[in-house]
């Protein structure tokens, strides 16, 4: 295999993951990002991102000399020459109405237009609509530098690992095979399926299998509802059709929405983009809506628990959430199912204190103060609480004293929206155990 010199622009979860993987290789790696600081600690060996594995690949390619940090994409296009490939790994937040936000693919395009090499391909790694690809040859307006869509599909919290044993490599390109083989090679060790395909169809992928995710999700909760209304288990029912090849075991969980940085705003922006084609995506609504009804389902689950009636008050009730983060693993509060609930149970005058292992320790992105407080501490958390209500999927809380727990509480109900703990355990401890889709 090749070693190429390769500029990574970005170095959030995508970028800095990208970077260090590509790094270990064996390729020769630059990552430039606007942030000074955050370039001064990555230099330092001082990775930030909650990333199993990360800070260990950055050092090593650091060690190595293959990757190193600069402030700006100019720069490093200036000091990385010539440079081959050009990885944008920046951020394509969710923006009005559903859109998805490309000023920042837009800025650095305009800022290294003339700085980029003849004969380099630049690479669209973030997330964007179909589109995209053309849009950015059209900015670069370069004859002789090719635009390549290589969609990434990592999951946080198991980002290294699946770079590194991935699925599949899909790379579109419409004016230049010879470029999305070049990338392809990129990825030759990891002997992963390639998908060669056009532009259009490289980005479509990507929000198709997140978008199909959310849906599935998005129906196993709606499954959860119908089995407790008809006496059933959801989990022997998802159990027995996950045994189903054609349907599989993962994404088969009921909880209390799907969210996090990736989900949501693949979806918003995939109906945006049938709508602008005059296609009505019904079905993809309906995900969404199912999606926002679950956060609503949630509350009066927890209202019923607490209250004994699904329209009881929750004013001046003390509840203790175990769970903020989208997901176990993470310190990535964005979108996360768990404030949503949050946000809908403040509204009904409940009164929140929440604890986070992922949180313990200090966050990287603080929970406002006015929606709850925040504690290092389980015990403390559940102290005169009205409910226990279990919000992220996190071990942890499995190996917990529940009998300690039972005697915090002003009221030992537990509200386990993601049927996590063993019920028969709690209620030996002392609790009455509510979950999803599962037997009172």
């Amino acid at each position: 295999m090749f070693a190429r010199n390769i500029v990574v622009v970005g170095t959030g979860y995508v970028g800095l993951t990208t970077g260090a993987c590509l790094a270990s290789l064996g390729h020769r790696v630059l990552c430039a990002d606007i942030d000074t600081a955050k370039v001064e600690m990555l230099r330092a060996g001082d990775v930030r991102i909650s990333e199993p594995g990360l800070a260990e690949l950055v050092a090593e390619g650091m060690a190595a000399g293959r990757l190193s940090f600069v402030v700006g994409a100019a720069t490093a296009l200036r000091e990385r020459e010539p440079a081959e490939v050009v990885f944008l790994c920046v951020p394509t937040p969710m923006g009005a109405g559903g859109v998805a936000d490309l000023s920042a693919v837009e800025a650095v395009v305009e800022e290294t237009r003339d700085l980029i090499p003849p004969g380099c391909v630049v690479v669209n790694k973030s997330t964007v609509p179909v589109g995209t690809a053309d849009r950015t040859a059209e900015l670069l307006d370069r004859e002789d530098v090719a635009v390549v869509s290589n969609p990434e599909f990592l999951r946080e919290g198991s980002a290294v690992r699946d770079f590194l044993n991935p699925d599949r490599i899909v790379v579109g390109s419409n004016s230049s095979p010879d470029a999305a083989e070049r990338v392809a090679a990129l990825y030759a060790r990891l002997g992963a399926p390639t998908v060669l395909t056009d532009a259009a169809s490289a980005e479509m992928i990507k929000y198709a299998a997140n978008c199909f995710l959310a849906m599935k999700l998005s129906y196993v909760n709606a499954l959860a509802e119908l089995c407790e209304r008809l006496d059933a288990d959801v989990a022997d029912v998802t159990e027995g059709i996950g045994f189903d090849k054609r349907i599989g075991q993962s994404f088969l969980v009921p909880g209390p929405g799907w969210g996090g940085s990736c989900l949501p705003k693949d979806v918003h922006a995939l109906l945006q983009v049938a709508d602008a084609a005059d296609f009505e995506f019904r079905l993809l609504r309906a995900t969404i809506d199912t999606n926002t009804r679950q956060f609503q389902r949630m509350v009066e689950k927890i209202r019923t628990a607490v209250t004994g009636r699904r329209g009881g008050s929750l004013t001046r009730r003390r509840l203790a959430l175990f769970g903020l983060t989208f997901k176990a693993g993470t310190d990535d509060l964005r979108a996360s199912p768990a404030l949503e609930v949050a946000a809908l149970l403040k509204q009904a005058g409940a009164e929140l204190v929440g604890y986070d292992p992922g949180l313990a320790t200090g966050g990287s992105a603080p929970v406002d103060p006015a929606l709850l407080t925040v504690v290092d501490d389980p015990y403390v958390a559940a102290k005169d609480a009205d409910a226990v209500v279990v919000l992220t999927e996190w071990p942890q809380f499995r190996g917990l004293d529940w009998t300690r727990l039972a005697d915090a509480v002003a009221r030992p109900t537990l509200v386990d929206t993601r049927n996590l703990l063993d019920p028969a355990v709690v209620r030996r401890a002392g609790f009455s155990w509510v979950g999803v889709g599962r037997a009172a």
